[in-house]
């Protein structure tokens, strides 16, 4: 049963990445060489709106479904079928000659898989006790990994080959594999699902935050995640300044950094249960922090390929591991009614603390420096990590294991 748990998590986390790293990672630069102006890769970062708003429509997908599919099964493989015909769908778009269309396509993509992203965590929430929820999360954070593999690095090489079409459309054929183990597996449920008299919306969000405790909790997530982001924005563009070129970075970045993200995930998982969720996340989070520091060899000159290699998969490793326990709470944080709109919550939050600490990070290093903004990353990182030994006290899983529902035959 494990190993079923697992091989569907693997499978829908890595599925529903591959389409959000294409758009992050390869898109750019695929569109940059067919002599796409700037200006109009610029607005690529728009399609990312959803990821940051999805908690504004987690309480539907909680609420409503056909359960005789699975409750969260039936959204998932609606969402992941969705994306498959819009995959292929854009696969027969020229880039210059439709690029409005084309930016639709990837903002319509970009609202499916997040969506899809909603049900998944729910899905997980309900079928790993919390024993399984190290192991889980490794999964869970290696298919991210495996997916910006495939997405980021592998559809770049693919675009280089085999062009737009011949890519698109091998995308949407793993896409489909990818489909198997969920169309397989039988979600059930014990209990008729308890459902809210009220309305989903504002007043479901609005009671989470009132949960004790939350409002310290979301603070954390904020600096623990905020410094990592912020140094590994300044990361790319300081490896173009250094003079690598496409190739060399999107195999540095798309290719081995992200593998070495997968182990880190892996050995997190499995050490998580014995060390315990508050001292994986201290001790991770020290390890990211040393890790974050090697940013500093190259901004200080020292550049040569092996290092950079070096400070890419031990940052990567970090991230993979410091992320496991941090996804394992927010899911101890979930009650099982609302699972979709509780992580996507936290989720957001962390995306919202992300994204902000990106943006600051171009004007911090205009000022200061590649130095000055990778130690100020490391000093928002210190930050979380001492909000996490002040304030997170393990606890016991509330309302989890009582209401349990959803199980694996």
């Amino acid at each position: 049963k494990s190993l079923k748990k697992l091989t569907l998590l693997g499978s829908l986390y890595i599925s529903q990445f591959i389409p959000a790293f294409f758009i992050y990672e390869a898109l750019p630069v695929f569109m940059r060489q067919q002599g796409v102006s700037l200006q109009a890769i610029g607005l690529l970062p728009l399609v990312v709106i959803p990821v940051m708003l999805k908690f504004l429509w987690s309480p539907l997908i909680d609420r409503y479904g056909f359960t005789r599919w699975g409750h969260y099964r039936f959204w998932i493989i609606c969402f992941q079928f969705l994306v498959i015909c819009t995959v292929i769908g854009l696969a027969f778009l020229g880039i210059n000659q439709n690029f409005t269309i084309l930016l639709l396509g990837m903002l319509l993509l970009s609202f499916l898989c997040s969506s899809q992203d909603i049900a998944t965590d729910a899905l997980a929430v309900g079928f790993l006790k919390p024993e399984e929820r190290g192991l889980g999360n490794g999964i869970q954070t290696s298919g991210n990994y495996a997916g910006a593999v495939i997405g980021g690095g592998g559809m770049l090489i693919l675009l280089s080959r085999w062009g737009w079409k011949a890519t698109l459309l091998t995308m949407a054929l793993i896409m489909f594999v990818a489909l198997i183990p969920i169309i397989r597996y039988r979600e059930r449920i014990n209990k008729p699902r308890k459902v809210s008299n009220t309305k989903p919306g504002l007043k479901n969000l609005i009671n989470f935050y009132r949960r004790p405790g939350m409002g310290k909790w979301l603070v954390m997530l904020v600096f623990y995640s905020s410094g990592t982001m912020m140094a590994a924005t300044m990361f790319r563009p300081l490896l173009v300044d250094i003079g690598l070129s496409l190739t060399e970075i999107g195999l540095l970045r798309g290719i081995v950094s992200y593998s070495a993200g997968i182990l880190g995930a892996i050995i997190a998982g499995f050490l998580i249960v014995p060390l315990g969720r508050r001292r994986s996340l201290i001790v991770f989070g020290l390890i990211r922090i040393f890790a974050i520091c090697t940013y500093l060899l190259p901004a200080f000159g020292v550049t040569n390929l092996p290092v950079l290699y070096f400070v890419a998969i031990c940052v990567q490793i970090s991230i993979g591991m410091a992320t496991t326990p941090l996804y394992t709470v927010m899911m101890d944080k979930s009650n099982l009614e609302t699972a979709g709109t509780d992580y996507t919550m936290q989720n957001s939050i962390v995306y919202f603390g992300g994204i902000f600490a990106a943006a600051m990070s171009g004007m911090i290093a205009k000022i200061f420096g590649y130095p000055g903004v990778f130690a100020i990353s490391i000093l928002i990182s210190i930050i979380g990590l001492l909000l996490i030994i002040k304030i997170y006290k393990e606890n016991t899983y509330p309302q989890i294991e009582t209401n349990r529902q959803n199980i694996v035959n």
